[in-house]
């Protein structure tokens, strides 16, 4: 548990250094959104799995390579509840924060300059992290990694030079959780839909 925790605060640490180092260029952006989390419904293996909807926050750095094009990172956090036809305990889930952690790319979009806005779609990779909190009755659970695909889209609508108002949608594609108990592992891929709005800083 402490590993991830490292790796992530590690992460979210060469963001922050990174836009640092790069201001200068007047290429970058860092933004802040709320978001939803909603997971589908999974079955396999005779085990249905179930989650709770939640929301949490997401924090970005994004640097642009050119007027089409961007790199971006990723740190996202939310809290929620793991439940499974197959009895652990008396009345209990897996409650978990779930840290995501993701980079790619991202594709602006042609969009006239009197809108003020700009659209652009994303294909990143990364991980979500599964990390039981203490409020879990459940002994013996364990903190597990998934690797995520995700994809998405948004845009971006400028108020002025240096601040925007982003809307976002970003789908995550990964295998569910079983939190180390083979009588939980479905065996299936899952799919979290993730909408989002905030606020962009560009420098």
């Amino acid at each position: 548990m402490v590993t991830w925790r490292t790796a992530i605060l590690s992460a979210v640490a060469v963001c922050l250094f990174a836009a640092v180092a790069l201001a200068q260029e007047s290429r970058s952006e860092i933004s802040l959104q709320g978001t939803g989390f909603y997971t589908k419904d999974t079955t396999g293996q005779g085990i249905r799995q179930q989650t709770t909807d939640t929301g949490g926050f997401l924090l970005g750095y994004r640097y642009n390579l050119n007027r089409w094009l961007a790199a971006e990172t990723a740190y996202g956090f939310v809290r929620n509840t793991q439940t499974y036809s197959v009895p652990l305990s008396a009345g209990s889930g897996i409650q978990s924060s779930v840290h995501q952690a993701t980079g790619g790319l991202v594709f602006r979009l042609p969009s006239p300059a009197r809108l003020r806005l700009s659209p652009y779609v994303l294909a990143e990779g990364g991980a979500l992290v599964f990390s039981p909190t203490r409020n879990t009755l459940v002994a013996g659970v364990q903190t597990q990694a998934r690797g995520a695909f995700v994809y998405g889209g948004g845009g971006d609508f400028f108020l002025s030079k240096h601040l925007s108002l982003r809307a976002e949608y970003r789908g995550f594609v990964y295998k569910a959780p079983d939190f180390g108990f083979q009588a939980l592992n479905t065996d299936a891929v899952t799919h979290t839909a993730q909408p989002s709005a905030g606020i962009v800083f560009h420098f």
